[in-house]
């Protein structure tokens, strides 16, 4: 399964929408919810997911889901 349907999964869990519609252009101003502590519980959550560990500069360049998508694809290689 492709990194953004498992994301979208994540996603919708996090924000308890069971309908989201992730893009790669998507980003915390176009889903409702997405406020700074649940972008800490997301992060988690995609952590736990995909049984990665983000650094603390990773998240700061993580600026819409294209920029998780390439992370996540990233450290799911190295590991």
């Amino acid at each position: 399964m492709a990194v953004i349907d498992e994301l979208t999964k994540v996603f919708e869990e996090v924000f308890d929408q069971s309908s989201l519609k992730l893009t790669p252009e998507t980003t915390a101003n176009d889903i409702e919810g997405w406020d700074s502590m649940s972008h800490v519980t997301m992060l988690m959550a995609v952590e736990e997911h995909f049984g990665i560990e983000f650094k603390p500069y990773e998240i700061a360049n993580l600026v819409n889901v294209g920029a998780l998508i390439a992370l996540v694809e990233k450290k799911v290689t190295q590991k």
